[in-house]
């Protein structure tokens, strides 16, 4: 028989979902079972899955529907499907995984409010705005004003005198529950509202990890090139930043062993910033695993997770978390706008005393009203409306400055992380300063920043990133053709 044609046994049984009223799509059922199977090491790494038309015989069911959720499992860099080869398992599983579910968390170190470090306000080093390629901005001009009115109003109206009186711990719970709800389902993470802190954003998230966990001389473990004003929180309270390297899996895993000590990792698993990177499954079962053995917290900054335009989402670093050691930080002024002041965090249960007495003493700062408000815009489906439509702008606007650059930079450059998020990189064609580039771009009205302001012990090729996510379809294609222009002008 030729290769690749021998029939494939799958010892799964037929899973329940694809029965007839199940309110799960059956290519998500089908996904689910198949991704679940790997992580318990059902299919181990390497091993042959049937084709779509032999499971789709099997199981009784639509061939495109196995397609579909085959897709969705490449996707997420769980299989890999080849031509003439076939769909095989490629996520590596560690052992430490299959015991993280039974393993009690009694021996998880406390971390006391007293251990907190006193931290010396210092003024931000961020980026300063300008139009275009501004990066991490969301577009206010794409927000339903007219249904956040609503919800801003009808939430004031509703609210009792307890209700507006004080802040109540962690933040409303009405605002929590419906983020919870909202996590469970989009991001893959499984959490209550109890789990849920409310923050002003993700600067606030880790300001608050950062004074909860750290005291002068605590090692922390960040990507490099990676997020400067994340770097600047964790020097001012007192620790030594380590800087680990990102190759094309995202975050060296391996450094957690060269550091066993480190108290914390941040990591942006979802569109590497700056580089655009997506961790794969296999990188993030094995930071899991190291982070368990060694006791390290992992910071998930997941600031455009809820952007991408290939596929669905992948899941969140935390929805694999069977250890309880990922701390989520998520922010609406990325996927609403920026003025709102509104992110949250989802914490581990055994760090939550310590941090929610660091958040009563600096974080109280997201009033009543706009919390009441976002809870009503989540519920009534305003907020997933929303994502869409933005999801939608968003590829449509970096769709026409790639097109742009296609047509006046005479193909002397290269993109990596468009697939994602706010930004993408454009790599200079040798012989192109980016100091230069960035200035005779300035000179145009175009605003860039180059790869290696991100960098602090890494060294990277030339390279700028290029937002477009805040720009109209007329400024993405004006500022396309003058940045195209201005690498063909180079030559």
């Amino acid at each position: 028989m030729p290769r690749g044609k021998a029939a494939i046994p799958l010892d799964l049984p037929r899973p329940a979902g694809l029965s007839a009223g199940s309110p799960q799509s059956k290519q998500e059922c089908i996904a689910d079972t198949i991704r679940d199977a790997i992580l318990k090491r059902l299919l181990p790494g390497d091993s042959p899955l049937p084709s779509s038309r032999t499971l789709a015989a099997r199981w009784d069911i639509a061939r495109g529907t196995v397609e579909a959720a085959y897709d969705i499992l490449c996707a997420e860099g769980y299989i890999a499907r080849t031509q003439g080869s076939g769909t095989r398992v490629c996520a590596v599983v560690p052992d430490s995984y299959l015991r993280a579910a039974a393993q009690s968390r009694d021996g998880t170190p406390r971390v006391t409010a007293e251990s907190v470090a006193p931290t010396a306000a210092e003024p931000e080093h961020g980026v300063r705005p300008g139009v275009p390629f501004v990066a991490r901005l969301a577009d206010p001009g794409l927000m339903p004003m007219q249904q956040w009115k609503k919800a801003l109003g009808a939430s004031l109206l509703a609210a009792t005198a307890d209700d507006l009186g004080a802040t109540p711990a962690q933040g409303v719970e009405g605002l929590r529950s419906e983020i919870a709800a909202y996590l469970r389902e989009y991001r893959g993470i499984p959490c209550e509202a109890g789990d849920i802190f409310i923050t002003t954003g993700i600067r606030n998230a880790i300001d608050l990890v950062a004074r909860t966990l750290l005291t002068p001389g605590s090692t922390v473990l960040m990507e490099d090139p990676g997020y400067a004003s994340a770097w600047q929180i964790f020097t001012i309270a007192g620790a030594t930043v380590i800087d680990v390297p990102v190759d094309r899996e995202g975050i060296d895993a391996a450094a957690l062993d060269r550091y066993p000590d480190a108290c914390a990792a941040y990591v942006t698993p979802a569109h590497q910033a700056p580089l655009g990177i997506t961790m794969s499954v296999s990188r993030r079962l094995e930071l899991l695993d190291r982070a368990q053995r060694h006791r390290t917290w992992i910071i998930e900054d997941d600031y455009d997770g809820e952007f991408s335009y290939q596929t669905a989402p992948l899941p969140a670093l935390k929805s694999l978390d069977a250890c309880d050691r990922v701390i989520y930080c998520g922010s609406f002024n990325k996927t609403l706008f920026s003025g709102l002041r509104i992110g949250f965090m989802v914490v581990p249960e055994a760090l939550r005393p310590a941090l929610s007495a660091v958040w009563h003493a600096t974080a109280r700062a997201v009033g009543v009203a706009p919390q009441l408000a976002l809870a009503r815009f989540i519920a009534n489906g305003d907020f997933a409306k929303h994502l869409r439509a933005a999801r939608h702008a968003y590829r449509q606007r970096r769709d026409i400055v790639l097109d742009q650059l296609a047509k006046h930079a005479g193909g002397r450059y290269t993109v990596s992380g468009e697939h994602a998020g706010f930004h993408f990189v454009l790599w200079l064609p040798p012989g192109i300063d980016d100091a230069t580039c960035v200035a005779q771009a300035r000179a145009a009205g175009v605003a860039l920043q180059p790869i290696r302001e991100f960098c602090r012990s890494a060294r990277r090729e030339a390279g700028v990133v290029v937002g477009y996510s805040a720009l109209t379809a007329a400024h993405a294609r004006h500022g396309g053709r003058l940045l195209g222009k201005l690498l063909a002008a180079a030559a």
